[in-house]
């Protein structure tokens, strides 16, 4: 009998008999609910033909053991009208099994994995969350030969968990030994599950954990250049604000793109030490010349030391240009070599590790910063590449933005804004962008007139 509450990619993994079943899952989809409803279906099966069977529940605690066995496997007992037992089993140490048992000796139990707990065991077995399981190759490897009798079973569920575990080894394999399902919360909704993805996503605000927790992609978070730990921890409610602008000294890093990817602004004020991210622009397919106003913008704005500018490729003539309207003592160059790329990464790494940084609370942001990953290069040398599947729209240009800005908070420029021997008619003139011959440097008109 199967209860008619399930949805058809559940029936889809429930009617499947393979000896090894693997199951991927996104979040809260009902992976642990359908496969203890395998396992009694198997053990009510075996009852009535008069051979008794067991099941292991392996997962990754004790309180989520518990929890398989009273919204799993006893649910489903009850709804079958079926009568058990229910025992705690001391197994030494802090190990302890939930069981029940039933008339003719088949018994499902559920315990926290460990690949000790797994030696020894004949009988068919359930690895829930195996994705999360310590020690997961361990537990492999201790448990192939539990299952290693033709009569029994071996199902594996679970939501990824990055790259190094063995549930992703099972689920990247194509060996043929596993029957292999994948539902993502796309297919679980289309199939009938009433859940609100857009309102999902929003309440995640996490573009890489929306991947792997709904998306059933695996991310290698490993291999991330910036954690989200790392990056949470620099994030603040004050940054992101340019009415905050208190006046100090400025920062500015400039990743430029004209088709496609972003050009980001990313203005970084002094205070007491401490970087703040007052302002970041963003802007998408915007002509070059609509890109240099806003930059004057934001240098007559805020009190720029330095602008760090992304002079690779297009960006050459970009640079050029600034050079001639601010001066080419507050505007750098930097063109964008693996060195130089993997030196600034290094840079804002350590600004946000020693919390020397605070960022905006950006779903956008922290997506992007998460983005970067480091690897191997074919000659062994590591370089930086960012997953565009990440973050819609962008290709870590947020990153490379902010990475700029903390290169020029690095260089030691002097703050021409504070020289009286520059004169008021300089500084005015700087503000209004108009030619003088006067005070620390030439600033140039340009035809369009910002």
């Amino acid at each position: 009998m199967i209860p008619p509450v399930l949805y058809p990619y559940q029936l889809r993994y429930l009617r499947d008999p393979a000896k090894f079943k693997a199951a991927m899952f996104a979040r809260q989809t009902g992976k642990t609910f359908t496969t203890t409803l395998e396992i009694v279906n198997h053990v009510l099966e075996g009852m009535a033909a008069g051979k008794p069977a067991r099941w292991t529940i392996m997962s990754i605690s004790k309180a989520r053991a518990l929890d398989a066995m009273d919204n799993g496997v006893k649910l489903h007992l009850q709804a079958y009208k079926t009568a058990f037992k229910a025992v705690e089993v001391d197994l030494g140490g802090d190990d302890l099994a939930f069981e029940v048992r039933l008339p003719g000796g088949s018994r499902i139990r559920a315990i926290a994995a460990n690949a000790t707990t797994a030696r020894g065991m004949t009988e068919n077995l359930f690895l829930d969350e195996f994705a999360f399981h310590k020690d997961s190759r361990a537990i492999w490897t201790a448990l192939l030969p539990v299952v290693s009798r033709p009569e029994l079973m071996l199902r594996i569920a679970s939501t990824p968990n990055g790259k190094n575990n063995k549930f992703y080894e099972i689920m990247a394999d194509n060996d043929g030994l596993f029957s292999r399902h994948t539902t993502d919360i796309y297919q679980a909704v289309a199939d009938g599950l009433p859940r609100d993805i857009e309102m999902l996503r929003k309440a995640m605000k996490d573009p890489a954990a929306w991947a792997q927790e709904f998306e059933c992609r695996f991310v290698d978070g490993g291999a991330a250049w910036l954690s989200f730990d790392i990056i949470g921890a620099c994030e603040s409610a004050s940054a992101g604000n340019p009415a905050l602008y208190a006046g100090q000294p400025c920062a500015v890093g400039m990743d430029i793109a004209r088709r496609g990817d972003l050009t980001v602004i990313t203005v970084l004020e002094n205070i007491f030490g401490l970087w703040i991210a007052r302002e970041i622009i963003e802007l998408q397919n915007v002509k070059f010349s609509d890109q240099m106003a806003e930059l004057a913008r934001v240098m007559r704005q805020y009190r720029v030391v330095c602008a760090a500018i992304d002079q690779t490729g297009m960006g050459e003539k970009f640079v050029e240009d600034a050079k001639d309207l601010f001066g080419k003592e507050r505007v750098a160059g930097i063109l964008f070599t693996g060195p130089a790329k993997l030196n600034m990464a290094t840079a804002l790494k350590e600004a946000m590790e020693d919390r020397k940084l605070l960022i905006p609370v950006s779903v956008e942001l922290r997506g992007d910063l998460h983005s970067v990953k480091r690897v191997q290069g074919a000659s062994g040398a590591p370089r930086l590449v960012a997953d565009r599947s990440e973050v819609e729209g962008s290709h870590a240009d947020r990153f490379w933005s902010l990475a700029l800005a903390v290169l020029a908070s690095a260089g030691e420029v002097v703050d021409f804004s504070l020289c009286a021997s520059a004169g008021t008619t300089a500084g005015a003139a700087l503000n209004d962008y108009e030619s003088t011959d006067r005070g620390w440097g030439t600033v140039t008109r340009v035809a369009n007139g910002y």
